[in-house]
Formats: C-alpha cells, structure tokens, sequence
C-alpha cells in the first residue's frame, strides 16, 4: 500500500487515476473506472473532468448508491453528472433489488482499470456495513444492503474492489484521522480492511494523516 499525503489529494488522486486511464486506452482501446460516492467524491470529479483523456472511449460504473427516487439529493448519481464519458448507474429503483443487483453485475467490465472509494468514520467503504462482513466477503459481484446510515444500498462487493488493477483511496478532514490510523495500523474488525493493499494508494490532506508510520 502505497500513502500520499498533500494539501491537494483530490487533484493527487486524479492525477493517478488520469495516468491509468490513458494508459488503459492506449494498451486496450477501453477504459473502466468505478466510482463511490460521499463527501471527497465531488472534488475528485471535479479534478478529472477537465483532463485531456479519450472520454469517448471510457464507462464508469457506481461502485455503490442508495435506495432513492431519481434526482434525489440522496443519491450518489448526480455526483457523475459532470462526467463527460458513458456512465452506468446501479438500479436502484427497481422493485426486485437481488434481481437488480445481477444484472448490474453482468453489466460490469471483467476487471476494473481503477476503483476509487472514500472511508466512513465508522470504517466502512463502499457501502460494507460495520459488523456484517458478509457483504464484503460475498461470492457476488454486487449485493443489496439492508438499511444502512438510514437507506437500503446496493454495492460492489470485495472480490470485484479487489480484483481491480488499482484502487484510489481518498481521505480528508481531522474526522477521519482516527479511522484512517486504525486501518493502516491494521485493524481488521472495520470494513475497509477487506481492501487489498497491494496496487492500492491511500490519499490524505494533512488533517487525516495520522503522525506515524505504518506497515506497507
């Protein structure tokens, strides 16, 4: 696992998920990313929306979303509004979300160039809730989610975050310094710790980094 730590973490993070993109059109011709919502996923689109990459040629996928109506302020769609490239939302909408979540599965590519995630002060990414580790760990590519911070969700599970060729972790704010130290330090009871650290990049503003060193 490799940590960056800056004043501009949103733009450092951009800057590696760019490179990866472009290189994944050059060698491929297509390009994958998945993208979660929550607090840091703004900046991060905001940092990549503008770069020169062949948009036409790339998809990005939800990596979670709650259960909401469209245009719900709730939902993480509208965060990739701004996106300039095919994106494919989760079904949330649908009456049968086992259902959903299966064929959003098939829709996903077979191994993901980048998955970006963000953590929750309770330790969660994704939408993997705190003491239920099946979610994380199941055999399926996506699950629904029982109630969780107040919505039912539906989610890539780990065996899909982990089989990507690299996953972006991005981190801001003194609120999740204790968190982000408990994961590196390796505690194993929160969800996040079901994120594989090889090809994984963590990225922290000054006020997450916690003022230590920690175990690659």
């Amino acid at each position: 696992m490799e940590i960056q730590v800056s004043d501009r973490p949103a733009v450092w993070a951009a800057d590696m998920i760019t490179r990866r993109l472009a290189d994944a059109c050059r060698r491929r011709g297509t390009a994958s990313i998945a993208l979660s919502g929550g607090s840091t996923a703004p900046a991060l689109i905001e940092a990549l929306v503008d770069r020169p990459l062949p948009w036409e040629s790339i998809t990005a996928w939800q990596v979670d979303e709650r259960v909401a109506p469209d245009g719900h302020p709730d939902r993480n769609a509208g965060q990739l509004a701004a996106l300039p490239c095919k994106v494919r939302l989760m079904p949330v909408t649908s009456g049968d979300l086992r259902a959903a979540a299966l064929r959003y599965a098939r829709s996903l590519p077979e191994r993901f160039d980048v998955v970006h995630l963000g953590i929750g002060d309770d330790g969660h990414t994704a939408s993997w809730p705190p003491g239920d580790p099946g979610v994380a760990s199941s055999a399926r590519a996506v699950e629904s989610v029982p109630a969780f911070h107040g919505r039912p969700r539906m989610t890539l599970t780990a065996s899909v975050v982990n089989a990507a060729r690299a996953r972006v972790v991005l981190a801001v704010g003194a609120g999740k310094r204790p968190i982000v130290e408990r994961w590196l330090l390796g505690d194993r009871s929160i969800p996040i710790a079901a994120v594989r650290p090889t090809s994984t990049v963590v990225f922290l503003d000054f006020d997450a980094a916690p003022a230590c060193s920690f175990p690659t």
